[in-house]
């Protein structure tokens, strides 16, 4: 929101909110009615190709959008530093609404201007005339009213929410005020009206120069530089034609300089290009892939997980990720994503952030969790995860933690597997499971005396039953197997506080993976679950407590978070993420998996020294019974 909103800041269909596409709905319909209920004749293709057209839009801005936040992840030609944050994603989660105003627009248009409907599919001197109203009034007006905007009246009500983002994405292009816009849809309609005027507009013409706005408005607020210097060299007027990211970056941390829409003529006719231009291009173009401290390495995990990836839709990515009815929409993108998974592969970059200088990146497996369970998947998913960490152990990172299932016993030992490979590893593998053990433990409400143990058993299942039945703690469980395989890692003196009981008395359950659904229908009324695995339970009792899987919220100083790690809440990791960094901020010398098990009160203690703060409840907003147990 601007610093002083003035009349006509909201746009008339927020109060819709995601159901406001429905006031395109009778544009479309008539359309479509109209298309096929007249003859042959008199059916106007050109109106029907309208949503098309609109569709073609949004799919171009998102292209824009994964591959700037790639490409800024990667950090090769990045050009501002400083981080995204939630704050902006929720700001500009609107940016499909200039879509829907244009689509309103030119129905409009198409409906009552004659010369509007039954358009060619080509005209050439419609195109010309397109491109020749842009350079001249078009690019001229835009610079006049964009410096007016920045007169302290304008920039307060209007122009100083763009301006919110000093680090600009490809959306921040169209986050402006829904009276600005306006002014921007007069300017942008004179090659239209001159083209209906001149009865020479065409299909191509209006389609490619809507193609040409968006091209030009995404790349440059991309945040990367990507336009090579060979082509100033071999067309050198071509730098007052065409801007470039960096040229417009200025703008957004400099204010008062670099105006011009997409061609700096006017900059350099009235003395507003900024002096430091030409530096921070070269500068950006010269700019190398960031070398990472500390790599998260995770993967896909369900289908519609790509969406809710930070590469994916944004506004998903934001909120903790949750099956959506509308993901059915989007089936053969999904199916091919699918299909993807199996030909690439390569591992990718999510994410990058940075903590007291340590930087920190996001790798992903491009495998769905499915794959993992697959036998004849492992091999490549194993060579998939090794190449990873060679590749890392190559680009000098100090340490690696393996997410999610990239260290199941079952696949790898817990990452065991690569040690033995490569022992001249110089980057440290973490599995994080010492602090997922010091989390749960440390989020028992206090006087707890009894507990059970359900599901699959894993490496953080039995270092907690250890722990608690060395506290004291009696744990339950129902099954021989189970008992047997925790009764052989206990010691005499703690092997007496472990029960073999068909009760399931006590309200305080650890679960793992593999927790069946008659198993939490017999838990009783008001039991707590805590999980011990990297997947939550799947939700069934609402006359229950479930618990977040092993994780802390992050400190403030944790920077350019701006999307939630799989099912956590905003700014919350999961203890294995936060055990790499932890091990990269102490200089912890030492590998984390197989067996192996790192100090579980010092790690508890650095993650509080380093900010890092415990959860209570937070997937379901509702408090322990008591507070948690300070171990």
């Amino acid at each position: 929101m601007a610093t002083k909103p003035g009349i006509l800041t909201e746009w008339p269909w927020t109060w819709l909110g995601n159901y406001k596409y429905v006031v395109l709905a009778p544009s479309v319909a008539y359309s479509v009615y109209s298309y096929i209920v007249n003859g042959e004749n008199e059916r106007d293709l050109s109106n029907l190709l309208i949503l098309p057209a609109l569709l073609w839009r949004m799919v171009h801005n998102q292209m824009w959008i994964s591959l700037s936040r790639y490409r800024t992840a990667k950090g090769s030609n990045r050009i501002v530093d400083k981080s995204i944050e939630f704050e902006q994603v929720d700001r500009e989660r609107n940016w499909d609404d200039q879509i829907i105003l244009s689509g309103l627009m030119i129905y409009s248009v198409s409906m009552y201007y004659k010369a509007a409907q039954h358009l060619t599919w080509w005209r050439t001197d419609g195109m010309i005339w397109t491109f020749m109203v842009h350079a001249g009034p078009v690019e001229f007006l835009y610079y006049w009213l964009h410096r007016a905007l920045h007169h302290h009246f304008l920039y307060s009500r209007y122009h100083s929410h763009h301006h919110s983002s000093i680090v600009t994405e490809p959306i921040t292009s169209v986050i402006h005020p829904f009276a600005e816009h306006i002014a921007y849809f007069l300017l942008f309609s004179l090659p239209f009206f001159t083209t209906i005027y001149m009865k020479n507009m065409s299909i191509l013409s209006v389609v490619l120069y809507l193609t040409y706005i968006d091209f030009m408005n995404n790349m440059g607020h991309c945040n990367f530089e990507c336009i090579p210097k060979r082509l100033f060299s071999i067309f050198p007027p071509l730098k007052y034609l065409m801007y470039t990211p960096s040229y417009h970056s200025l703008h957004h941390t400099q204010f008062r300089t670099n105006y011009s829409l997409f061609m700096p003529f006017y900059d350099y006719i009235y003395g507003t290009m900024d002096k430091s231009t030409d530096s921070l291009y070269e500068s950006s173009l010269l700019r190398k892939d960031e070398a990472p401290d500390v790599v998260h390495l995770t993967h896909l995990t369900t289908p519609e997980s790509i969406y809710h990836l930070r590469l994916g839709f944004a506004c998903l990515a934001s909120e903790p990720q949750k099956s959506k009815w509308y993901m059915w929409l989007m089936w053969p993108v999904t199916l091919w994503s699918m299909m993807a998974t199996r030909i690439y592969g390569r591992t990718f970059i999510v994410e990058r952030n940075v903590f007291k200088q340590l930087k920190l990146q996001t790798w992903a497996i491009p495998k769905y969790s499915i794959q993992y369970y697959m036998q004849w998947q492992r091999e490549a998913i194993n060579s998939m995860i090794e190449d990873s960490i060679l590749d890392a152990d190559a680009k000098g990172v100090r340490v690696l933690s393996l997410g999610l299932l990239n260290q199941g016993e079952w696949l790898n030992n817990n990452g065991e597997l690569f040690l033995n490979r490569n022992s001249q590893l110089k980057v440290k593998l973490v599995d994080g499971s010492s602090l997922a053990v010091a989390v749960v433990l440390n989020s028992l409400p206090k006087g707890t005396t009894q507990v059970v143990i359900r599901g699959n058993l894993s490496k953080v299942a039995y270092s907690v039953v250890l722990s608690l039945c060395q506290e004291g703690i009696q744990v339950y469980t129902t099954l021989v197997d189970d008992y047997k395989k925790l009764k052989a890692r206990l010691t005499k003196e703690a092997g007496t506080n472990l029960i073999l009981s068909k009760h399931n008395a006590p309200k305080i359950w650890l679960v793992g993976d593999g927790l069946s659904e008659d198993e939490q229908l017999n838990a009783p009324k008001g039991t707590l679950f805590f999980p011990l695995s990297h997947f939550p339970p799947k939700k069934i009792r609402k006359d229950c407590f479930y618990n977040t899987t092993p994780a802390m919220l992050a400190p403030k100083h944790l920077e350019n978070v701006d999307s939630c790690e799989n099912w956590l809440p905003r700014r919350v990791m999961s203890a294995w993420r936060i055990a790499g960094i932890l091990h990269g901020l102490e200089g912890w010398d030492v590998h984390e998996c197989g067996n192996m098990m790192f100090d579980i009160e010092k790690i508890w203690r650095a993650s509080l020294e380093h900010g890092f703060r415990p959860l209570i409840n937070v997937a379901d907003s509702k408090p322990n019974p008591q507070p948690p147990a300070g171990k």
